[in-house]
């Protein structure tokens, strides 16, 4: 790896893992487009990918980002537990290491030492290319940095979290087979477990891989800078809608414990909307929002509010 992104050698074991994770969903994208010519369209298949979709990419936004990353809110051991299954399922990897990027991106964003920085890698057209290549998945294959678990010794003293977290595995094996089971009993035949594996799986782990690795590198590169902040993180609409508020990536790095990123009232957050419903049930509390006197210091002057 490149000494400006401040990591070492991958293993050969390693690299390979990642790149059958990059592979596999891609290849059912194809498989999927595929069988639309042989099987045609199907509703049932449409409706597990979305619904699978929607509740994997909360486990990323809600539980691995907003919970356990940045504790913008507080919830019981039962909601901790479904979240980090359910972006377990997202195959991201596990939740300790994952948090621990994440939290070492913030610690150095878009400085040397961010592990996904789209702003590191030369100048000119190919330097923006190599930056976006490396922000996206580039920095996939690349090995960790020496300390980086120092990030995360909160999370390693709690046993619940280890133990989910070290079940990575199994999880990821419940989220191919659960749509295919949703399929199998909705349409009760074998064609409709596949189609549910496929889409409501494969198609929808491709899906969700690339709309969080935009918000690494298209959201730090594309968009609107409405408040102050010492990177180049953007607010980005497309995947402010795509990514369930996660796109609002300015206003995230402007005030990073917030668990609402969508500050303006037409700022679809569809993560914060379901942390306010856990809130309403008494499932969380302690949900943290920054205060206008806050918002206004933190305006660029002139700068567009969105």
């Amino acid at each position: 790896m490149s000494s400006e992104h401040d990591v070492g050698k991958m293993s050969i074991t390693a690299r390979v893992v990642n790149i059958i994770a990059v592979v596999l969903p891609f290849a059912g994208l194809i498989t999927a487009i595929f069988l639309l010519w042989g099987w045609g369209f199907s509703w049932c298949a449409l409706g597990v990918l979305l619904g699978m979709y929607v509740a994997t990419v909360l486990g990323v936004t809600v539980g691995y980002h907003r919970l356990y990353t940045h504790r913008s809110f507080e919830t019981r051991g039962v909601v901790k537990v479904a979240l980090t299954v359910l972006g377990s399922m997202a195959a991201q990897g596990p939740l300790i290491r994952w948090v621990a990027v994440h939290r070492r991106h913030h610690q150095h964003s878009d400085e040397h030492g961010d592990p996904h920085s789209p702003h590191q890698s030369g100048n000119g057209t190919l330097g923006v290319l190599r930056g976006l290549w490396h922000a996206h998945m580039g920095w996939l294959f690349h090995s960790d940095a020496p300390n980086l678990m120092n990030c995360v010794r909160d999370l390693e003293r709690s046993r619940l979290v280890r133990v989910v977290s070290a079940l990575f595995p199994l999880w990821l094996v419940v989220g191919l087979v659960l749509p295919a089971v949703i399929g199998g009993v909705i349409t009760l035949s074998w064609s409709g477990a596949l189609l549910g594996f496929i889409w409501g799986g494969m198609v929808r782990i491709f899906l969700v891989h690339h709309v969080t690795w935009s918000v690494n590198s298209v959201c730090h590169m594309i968009g609107s800078r409405p408040f102050q902040t010492r990177d180049n993180s953007r607010n980005n609409l497309v995947f402010g809608v795509l990514a369930l508020g996660e796109g609002w990536h300015n206003n995230h790095h402007a005030f990073p414990t917030s668990a609402r990123h969508g500050l303006r009232w037409w700022q679809l957050d569809l993560s914060y909307l379901f942390i306010r419903a856990l809130a309403m049930m008494n499932l969380a509390w302690n949900v943290r929002r920054p205060g206008a006197d806050h918002i206004n210091a933190r305006t660029r002057i002139g700068a567009p509010s969105t």
